[in-house]
This record gives C-alpha cells, structure tokens and sequence, in this order.
C-alpha cells in the first residue's frame, strides 16, 4: 500500500495532473455554489471533454469536481438560504440562521474546517477500506460477478424514492437500452433495425447527459433562480479555538456516520447529511437551540456529507458498485476509459487507484486554501442569471456529445433522452435507475452467459458457490425487506383507521 500511495502522489504531482486538480476543485466550487447547477451535472458536462484525456487525467478531473462540489454547496445555503448542492439542504438550517445574527464569516468558517475535517476522514477510510474489500473480491469468477452486478442493481431500492415499482421500470428500461447493438458474445445484431448508428449500440454519454443535464435545464428553465438577497462583504475565521473544541466530538461522531453511510451504496452524502444533524440533535445537550444559529447544526451536516461523498468511492472501487448516483456517471467514465472498477482493478491498474486516492485527500487540503478566495468573489459570479448559464450548459452538452465519436446520432439520441429524462422526473421516477440498468445490464449478461458455459448450462452454479450464492441471498433480502416494512406500515395504518372508526 505504501509503494501504491507513493506511486500515486509521483503521479499526482506530475505538471498535467496537478493542474487538472487545481483547476477541477475550482470548478467544483462554481457548481457546488451557484445554485441551479450541481456537481453531477458538472460531471455530466465535462464527461466527454474528459474522453480526449488520459484515464488518470479524466478521473482526477471528476472525482474531485465531486469532492468540491459537495464542499461549495454550503456557501450559498449559509449566505441566501439556498442550498447550491441536495447535499447542503441541512445546513441551511442553522447556518442561515447564524448569518442573519451576522456572524455569517463564523458560520462559514465551521461549514469549511467541518468539511475539511470529514473530507480527509472518508478519505483515510477510502484509502484503507478499498484494497481490503477488493482482496477479499479477486476470489470472483463469472457466477460471483454476475451475483454481484444483480446485487448492484438492488440498489434501485434505495435510488427509487419508497416507488418500487418506478426503480423496477427504471432499471428495466435502462436494461434494454443496454441490448442495443451487437450481441457481446455471438456478434449477432439485436434491435438495430437495419440502422448502421446503432449497430454499435446506444452509447453512454449521450444517455447520461440527456437524462441528467438536458431534463435538468429543462426543469430548471421554469424555476427562478436568482438570488434575491444583497451579498454580503464577510470575514471568514476558520481556525477559532474556541468553536472548535465546541464542535470536535460533533464533527468527529458525523465524519464517521458519514463514512459509513456512504459506503451503503445508493444511499448518498444528503442523506447522511440528514441524519448527521439529526444524530446530532439527540446528542446535544441543548436540543431546542438547534435550527437557529448553533455551530454544531452547521458541523454535523458538512462533516457527514463530505465523508459521505469519500465513502460512495468505496464500493465503486473495490466491488463496481456505485454509491450514489454521481458515482454511478464516475462508474460510466471508467467503462469509458476501459476500465471496469472491482476487484481487478487494484490489479491491472493501481496506478490509477492509487492516484484517485490521493487526489482526493489532496482536494480537501486545497478546499482549506481556496475557500476564503473563492467566497471573497462569489459576490461576482452569482450575479450570472440562469437563462444565460442554461444555453450556455446546452452547447457544451451538444459540442461534448458530438466529439466522443463524431456522431450528429449521438447528440438526437441525447436530445431525445432529455425530453424523456424531463417527464420522467416530472413523474418522479429515478433517473439513476436507469443508468444503473445501462451501465450494470452488460457486465449482468455477460457473466451471466459465462457462468452458464463454465457449468455445461447448470443453473445451479450461481447458488452452488458460496460467495455468489451469499450476494444473490443479499439482493434478495434488499429487496423483500423494504416490500415487507412497507406491507407492515400499510396493516398498521389500516388498524390504527379501522380503531378510530369504531
């Protein structure tokens, strides 16, 4: 693991690398902070442009616009009382609060120290986590990855909102889009319909960035997002001792209920967020104050929402599977580049592994240097209104489509996947489903047919085998116990309205 880190930082600090990482965590900053533009649809965006590069070179650029998107989110969330990121909805609760006393400065100068601190938590954990999980995986063959990519797939439970039903259409969708093209074993055509564009099948990026960042601003077209409050000159203190013996045993329990939540894939750093500040409620000794302007309201939300962030890179790494739906767009990039995280990626290529690493315990220490500049001219950016940064999103999309493989087909099919990905989210089904189904099916197909080949047609060989029969047995329980909680909330609340009628 030594000669890995060290292999990772000699990478990191070659000239090319370390100005891709400069300049990612400052676009991170801009998405995470301007509210109508998330760290997800910067990755979307930039996702083609990232095709031109070298693999290393593309995934330091996505991963930390992730890193530091999550981190910038709080920014406007204390100043305007709008979240930039999902991740930031929980500290608007108290950091809003606490800027109206007008201690905005102090309130930003815990949001950065606490996203720092749990930034490099979940990276430790990252670092140390991953190469255990993925050691314990390269005991895989076809029947394991195939229960594994089925057991990725149950994820859906977790992306679908309570909607099961919705994640299960999601899923199968994004599993059909994905038999487009040839078969990956006989070299049969399947659903081509005599159209040459397709015989390749129906590419990723124009799927990603049509579901994601084209339905985006079309939603977003018709919301206002512009900032009405006056921005506020501020003076941001990060390192007051006094706040931070305050907040050490808040941040330190976050961090790591981050990191954890994180892990569990398909749950997300907002929900950690969430929990963290309520975790953090119950802990306190003054519960009341919370929700209007306490330091430990801002600490607990951004130290759990950036170990959380660290802790999704986890199962990507070192099983496939991704632990949030920004995760899931790195999880596409990878396959974009040719490489399939797992178990054998820490084996056939560790150099990018171990630069990832470190590239995202670099981009917390480089939040902690650029945050004070960079709040220093928000008060410039946000004035850029939404119908000016929308077009402006558009064409990036369209120019980013069109250079992944020369195709005007692609940038139709990205079009037309915007206006479904728009009425989709207007009926609220999950759009990560479907990318799951997109990215997940082939890997599902291709096991699944080489497990078969390896026991002469023997179904049993995916439950004869221990390690592929204990993940078939989990997406099984993943999915039948939240069916079961929901079938037992539905006979309680019928017993509770039948006892109030009689």
């Amino acid at each position: 693991m030594l000669d890995g880190l060290l292999m990772g930082l000699d990478n990191l600090f070659e000239p090319m690398h370390l100005l891709i990482l400069f300049a990612a965590t400052l676009i991170g900053f801009l998405g995470g902070a301007l509210p109508g533009i998330s760290g997800t649809m910067l990755v979307i965006i930039l996702l083609p442009i990232s095709y031109g590069l070298d693999s290393i070179s593309a995934l330091i650029l996505l991963t930390t616009i992730y890193a530091s998107s999550v981190f910038s989110g709080m920014i406007s969330a204390i100043l305007f009382r709008t979240p930039g990121t999902p991740e930031a909805v929980a500290t608007v609760l108290d950091g809003y609060p606490m800027a109206q006393k007008g201690k905005a400065g102090q309130a930003l100068g815990i949001g950065i120290f606490s996203s720092v601190t749990g930034g490099i938590v979940g990276a430790l954990f990252l670092i140390f986590l991953t190469p255990v999980l993925a050691a314990f995986a390269l005991r895989f063959s076809s029947p394991e990855y195939f229960a594994l990519a089925v057991l990725g797939l149950t994820v859906v439970v977790s992306l679908s909102g309570g909607d099961l039903i919705k994640g299960f259409i999601g899923v199968a969708f994004g599993l059909f889009i994905a038999t487009f093209g040839m078969d990956p074993l006989t070299g049969t055509e399947r659903f081509t319909f005599g159209t040459l564009e397709l015989i390749g099948g129906i590419d990723l990026i124009p799927v990603l960035i049509g579901l994601f960042a084209i339905s985006e601003i079309l939603r977003k077209s018709k919301e206002d997002h512009t900032i009405k409050q006056k921005v506020v000159k501020v003076k941001t203190k990060i390192f007051d001792s006094k706040i931070i013996t305050q907040i050490r045993g808040t941040i330190a329990r976050s961090s790591l209920l981050g990191v954890i939540i994180g892990i569990l894939p398909g749950v997300g750093a907002t929900t950690a967020a969430m929990l963290s500040y309520s975790e953090a409620t119950r802990w306190s000794k003054r519960p009341k104050e919370f929700g209007t302007g306490i330091p430990e309201g801002i600490a607990a939300p951004e130290s759990a929402n950036n170990a959380a962030a660290m802790g999704a890179m986890v199962p990507l790494l070192s099983l496939g599977i991704p632990g949030s739906a920004t995760t899931a767009v790195i999880l596409g990039a990878f396959v974009m580049h040719g490489l399939q995280p797992g178990p054998m990626l820490m084996v056939k290529s560790p150099d990018v592994v171990y630069t990832i690493f470190i590239s995202l315990f670099m981009v917390n220490i480089l939040i902690l240097i650029f945050a004070k500049p960079f709040i220093r001219v928000f008060s410039n950016i946000i004035k850029v209104p939404y119908y000016a940064l929308g077009p402006a999103i558009v064409v990036f999309c369209i120019i980013g489509t069109y250079a992944v493989r020369n195709s005007v087909f692609d940038i139709w099919i990205m079009l037309l996947f915007g206006v479904i990905g728009y009425y989709l989210d207007k009926y609220k089904f999950p759009l990560a489903a479907i990318i799951l189904g997109v990215v997940l099916g082939p890997i599902a197909e291709v096991e699944y047919r080489r497990g078969l080949l390896m026991a002469n047609g023997e179904f049993s060989i995916f439950f004869t085998r221990p390690i592929s029969a204990t993940l078939l047995a989990l997406a099984v329980l993943a999915l039948v116990i939240p069916l079961w909680n929901g079938y037992r909330k539905t006979r309680a609340n019928k017993r509770m309205n039948t006892n109030e009628n009689h």
